[in-house]
């Protein structure tokens, strides 16, 4: 048996030995912590003692091709209170609610809500904000934000698109170009003490915001503003249901109009336009419209292009060889394609014609038999070598492609109603793209509003280049299309784009929307100049016309308004006319 004070020795020796084992455990657990984690825990003291608030970049402009800003940023302030701070929180909620024209209830609620900060307002006049600061509220704070701001209000709005409320790109050129205009936060960090008050003797430490660059477009606002008032002015007297226009250099692809109206106001972009039902909207039809409103028809949605894709026809023909001007048809109003008749615009029928005067009548059978002549495979081939099944590559979001039949389901009914425009749908962007290749010589151009990159200073970052492919039709094709179309402006059912002085190319339309029972239409024209030598295209597209609805009559008149104001603005000049000799 052990001794008593010997069992007694062993215990301190054992509850001794136990607080050292311990004692070196923690020593061990803190001289790990001082040498290999001292970085990581002087920052999280640092973060207790630190409060960070942002300074917002300013996003980089946007500029027209004149060099004229058409997308800027505006000034605002965010206010907010600190709840640690406010030492007299009834004068915070007066001076706010009556400076913000927000109720006192609603400033109270935020004013005594316990968080590190709490915003009362965004996007505050800089003079409101200035006004505030005047005050000198402890625990009020007034920091200066931007907010995209749009000096032309709607005009391009489907275009250039616009931010929301972290200034963002939403849509348009403004969420396209996002990773170039958005440029990088700031932030100021200051120090507060244990309660998390400021600390007034302690330096703030700042991290200087990088401004975005600006891109520098081919949209150019003068033109974009008569293009605009053309459409405008054509929607009312047709009580349209919309109007597009587009303008584009034919050699490069830069656009230099696109006009959808009617256009939204890109600094109150979340207000409906023309709905006084509004308020009665669902949250869920409520967005459905705004999502429309924003949509570009350009570039988003198809429609069956009508005669205007007797270009694309004539221009395979020719190429193929499957046709030439002097080659002779004859239309009695109609053509039997299998069990199928198909009829002509003219019901009596154009009688004899050559292929030129085909095109010039925008005969019906004429391009039918041309379609047939081409067959299934080859008109597929074209199809393909004119970049018509794929997309265009334009810098605008959302854009639809060709709606076509698979050559395998395509059959002689299916064959001779594409030849003429119908039964597929395209968008007026690849219309316009591939109606450029076939006049421009033959090269497939992409698209494309944006030029160039700079920095805040000027500083050219980047030139932006775009995919051209040479050969899509033979010189000799282009050449004899361009002649085709300058006779059918100058004699045939374009004449009403004739401009004195002015050598226009150009090709009508007039297609019936689906349902065909309904009688609705859209009315287009396609035109160019000069017709020798195209530097400037421009496409009309005008959306259930009420009344007189053919394209040669409505459309063809709104391109050659157009094209008197900005011929002589782009220093195209008028022919002289030869004086006769006596």
């Amino acid at each position: 048996m052990v001794p008593n004070h010997t069992f007694h020795r062993l215990k301190i020796v054992l509850v001794f030995a136990a607080c050292l084992a311990g004692f070196a455990v923690l020593m061990g657990r803190l001289g790990y912590l001082m040498l290999f984690q001292s970085a990581h825990y002087t920052a999280l003291a640092e973060e207790l003692h630190e409060r960070e608030r942002s300074i917002k970049a300013a996003r980089g402009k946007i500029y027209d091709a004149n060099g004229t800003i058409i997308a800027d940023n505006k000034t605002v302030c965010t206010v907010s209170v600190i709840h640690s701070q406010i030492t007299d929180s009834e004068e915070v909620v007066s001076v706010l609610s009556e400076k913000l024209g927000l109720s006192r209830e609603e400033v109270r609620k935020k004013v005594e809500k316990v968080s590190s900060r709490e915003i009362i307002k965004s996007n505050v006049d800089k003079s409101v904000g200035d006004d505030i600061r005047s005050f000198d509220l402890a625990g009020v704070k007034v920091d200066e934000d931007y907010k995209r701001y749009y000096p032309f209000g709607d005009l391009a709005s489907r275009v250039l698109g616009f931010t929301g409320g972290d200034n963002q790109g939403i849509v348009g050129l403004e969420v396209k170009y996002e990773d170039y205009l958005k440029g990088q936060n700031g932030m100021i960090l200051t120090q507060t003490d244990a309660r998390g008050i400021e600390i007034d003797a302690a330096a703030e430490n700042r991290v200087e915001p990088v401004d975005g660059w600006s891109l520098y477009l081919s949209l150019d606002v003068n033109i974009q503003k008569y293009a605009q008032q053309a459409a405008e002015k054509v929607m009312e007297q047709k009580n349209a249901k919309q109007v597009s226009i587009l303008v584009m250099d034919p050699r490069d692809g830069e656009i230099m109009a696109m006009v959808n109206v009617p256009e939204f106001d890109l600094n109150d972009p979340f207000t409906l336009i023309g709905s006084a039902d509004a308020a009665a909207l669902s949250e869920e039809e409520y967005q459905d419209r705004l999502n429309q409103m924003w949509r570009n028809p350009s570039v988003c949605d198809t429609y069956e292009p009508g005669s205007t894709f007797k270009i694309i026809t004539a221009a395979a023909g020719l190429e193929e060889g499957v046709v030439n001007l002097e080659d002779s048809f004859y239309c009695p109003g109609y053509k039997i394609v299998e069990d199928r008749r198909i009829h002509c615009h003219k019901v009596t029928g154009h009688g004899s014609e050559n292929f030129l005067q085909g095109a010039m009548n925008s005969c019906n059978p004429v391009f039918i038999e041309v379609g047939l002549r081409l067959g299934t495979g080859h008109m597929y081939q074209y199809f393909k070598q004119f970049g018509l099944l794929g997309r265009t590559g334009i810098d605008l979001p959302g854009e639809a492609g060709t709606i076509m039949h698979r050559e395998e389901d395509m059959g002689d009914v299916e064959l001779a109603t594409v030849s003429f425009g119908q039964s597929f749908q395209i968008t007026p962007i690849q219309l316009i793209t591939t109606a450029s290749s076939i006049i421009n010589g033959g090269t497939r151009v992409t698209p494309h509003f944006g030029v160039e990159v700079r920095n805040a200073d000027g500083t050219a970052v980047k030139k932006l280049s775009w995919e051209k492919e040479e050969g899509i039709v033979s010189q000799e094709t282009s050449e004899t299309m361009r002649y085709i179309l300058e006779k059918v402006v100058a004699e045939g059912t374009g004449n009403r784009a004739y401009l004195e002085g002015y050598r226009i190319g150009g090709k009508t339309a007039t297609s019936e929307k689906l349902p065909r029972s309904e009688n609705k239409y859209i009315s287009s024209f396609l035109g160019f100049a000069p017709a020798d030598d195209p530097q400037v295209i421009a496409l009309i597209t005008i959306d259930e016309p009420e009344g007189i609805y053919y394209g040669g009559t409505i459309a063809a008149p709104v391109i050659a308004e157009v094209f008197d104001n900005i011929l002589p603005y782009l220093g195209i000049q008028q022919e002289k006319a030869e004086e006769s000799e006596i």
